[in-house]
């Protein structure tokens, strides 16, 4: 913290920044333990939050992808061959869809409520 005891946001940044893979020579000199701390729970806030998109991401197109194609398939041959379970459940991946099967979706269902 700086004398005034708040976080400097910009050593902060720069920490993150650190733990991402840059320079560590960039690691400002004065950061305090407390700029450190909340550095580190910044990182992994979004670290876990990227994570969890991946794994999404990763079950939406599980939930797309559900039998094999002599050719690629368009969006709409996708949506064609899906239950309404698995429409559901993609309806509450909707974030975590590629964008072309948001606008079928969208096309389809309308965008889901709570987004």
């Amino acid at each position: 913290m700086s004398e005034t005891g708040q976080l400097r946001p910009e050593v902060v940044e720069a920490i993150v920044a650190v733990l991402k893979g840059a320079d560590p020579a960039a690691l400002p000199p004065t950061a305090t333990r407390e700029e450190k701390d909340a550095a580190k729970d910044r990182y992994l806030s979004e670290f876990a939050a990227e994570r969890s998109k991946r794994d999404r991401q990763t079950r939406a197109w599980e939930l797309l992808l559900t039998r094999g194609y002599d050719e690629p398939p368009t969006w709409r041959r996708l949506f064609d061959d899906l239950s309404p379970d698995v429409v559901r459940e993609l309806g509450e991946l909707y974030d975590a869809l590629p964008a072309g099967a948001q606008e079928e979706y969208a096309r389809r269902y309308g965008v889901p409520s709570g987004l």
